[in-house]
């Protein structure tokens, strides 16, 4: 988080900046502002991801340029794995469980080839917002972060989105994603539901969803570019 409460300060890319300046001023976000920041400089306690990759979901996928809208929970809690991005893990970090059941169907779905890393910023790039419910956690405490402010802040951002954007992608796994997409209008964008990644439930109706290339027959169908997944 951002050392200051000057919020011009905050690496968000300048679209998704505008987009949500009526949350920056609100004493909801100031308040969970001072609690990342205390979290993050107290002494033994280690959170993720590094303080310069909180906002890396925005910085990275401009809002204007968004097509694609994935929403995770929390970000990973083990050292080196979050790096701002939904599911998204860097070079040369072996692929959590959920991210590897992902390419997974990818491979089915597409016929592309298992990726040889885990870094999503290939799909942010191309527009696909990979959007966690809470941006922050602490280490090996999953969930941590969750109801301090996170969640009413990046609700506000697929809000925003479903209000001012058209013929969007959200797509929505597990029960946490579906509730946080519960309001969005069905008739102006295309809401992909399914369970969770995990491998708890990737057996109960992941595997075999085919969203990744329903997506991209959406989007091509409204004159958009396909994500290469």
């Amino acid at each position: 988080m951002d050392q200051s409460d000057n919020t011009s300060r905050v690496r968000i890319e300048a679209g998704w900046k505008h987009a949500l300046a009526g949350e920056f001023g609100q004493p909801y976000f100031r308040s969970l502002a001072e609690r990342i920041r205390q979290e993050y400089s107290q002494p033994g306690n280690t959170c993720y991801p590094p303080a310069s990759e909180i906002f890396a979901a925005f910085d990275m996928t401009p809002f204007e340029d968004v097509k694609v809208v994935i929403i995770g929970q929390d970000p990973y809690h083990g050292p080196g794995q979050a790096n701002g991005l939904a599911f998204s893990v860097n070079k040369g970090v072996p692929l959590p469980p959920s991210l590897r059941n992902i390419f997974k169907e990818v491979s089915a779905d597409t016929g592309a080839p298992m990726p040889v890393d885990g870094d999503l910023s290939r799909w942010a790039r191309q527009g696909v917002l990979l959007l966690n419910s809470s941006l922050t956690v602490r280490q090996h405490q999953p969930r941590s972060h969750n109801g301090i402010g996170w969640e009413r802040f990046t609700e506000a951002a697929i809000r925003t989105l479903a209000e001012k954007r058209d013929n969007l992608v959200f797509i929505l796994w597990g029960s946490d994603a579906i509730r946080r997409g519960a309001a969005i209008d069905r008739n102006r964008h295309l809401v992909l539901t399914s369970v969770h990644p995990s491998p708890l439930s990737a057996n109960r109706g992941f595997f075999g969803n085919h969203q990744f290339s329903t997506a991209n027959n959406y989007l091509v169908a409204h004159g958009k570019k396909p994500i290469e997944w």
